[in-house]
């Protein structure tokens, strides 16, 4: 039996994926969350068994790239199928990296969500032909990309902070407080 564990912001969207995995025979829903807090919290809890998690990127709280860090630190060996409304050209690639086994884009077919559930529960990966497609042949190499496609994750994350017009002073504090959390370092 494939556990599955859904970390989705919207109910509609919780309750429309345990419908559609409720008709699998090897496949039943193990736990769910809203929000990335709440993910963190449940796969920390003792009894936490999933094979699968589908995550979606765009959650309230801790969401996207830094959840999706976070939990490859918290548990390792959690396989992990995002699910996003981003398309796979802009996202994939960069969820990949950072630990995820499997990206979807939310307009996918069903079937399509149940084949790549089963493949990554047998510690596979999963792509969909479109971005097996473009990773292999349309992929732009990094130097010939757009200065901002270029950036890690870490500056990206500054570049979005200063359009949203946080100071720099408030970026540096923001930034060294969420490092020293997430490597357990208490700053009195």
């Amino acid at each position: 039996m494939i556990k599955v564990f859904i970390a989705d912001d919207h109910a509609i969207i919780r309750e429309g994926l345990k419908k559609i995995l409720k008709e699998e025979s090897d496949i039943i829903v193990a736990g769910e969350a809203q929000d990335g807090v709440d993910v963190l919290e449940k796969i920390q809890k003792a009894d936490f068994e999933c094979d699968v998690m589908l995550l979606d990127m765009n959650m309230p709280g801790r969401s996207g790239i830094d959840l999706l860090s976070d939990l490859k630190i918290v548990k390792p060996e959690l396989h992990i199928l995002v699910l996003s409304k981003h398309p796979e050209d802009k996202f994939a690639l960069r969820t990949l990296k950072a630990g995820a086994v499997g990206y979807l884009w939310k307009d996918a077919a069903l079937d399509e969500l149940v084949i790549a559930i089963r493949k990554i529960s047998t510690k596979g990966r999963y792509l969909s032909i479109a971005l097996a497609e473009y990773m292999a042949f349309d992929f732009v190499p990094e130097k010939d990309a757009l200065p901002h496609v270029q950036l890690s994750n870490r500056e990206r994350e500054i570049m979005f902070m200063l359009a949203e017009g946080k100071k720099v002073n408030d970026i540096a504090n923001e930034l060294v407080l969420r490092n020293c959390l997430k490597n357990n370092v208490y700053i009195n």
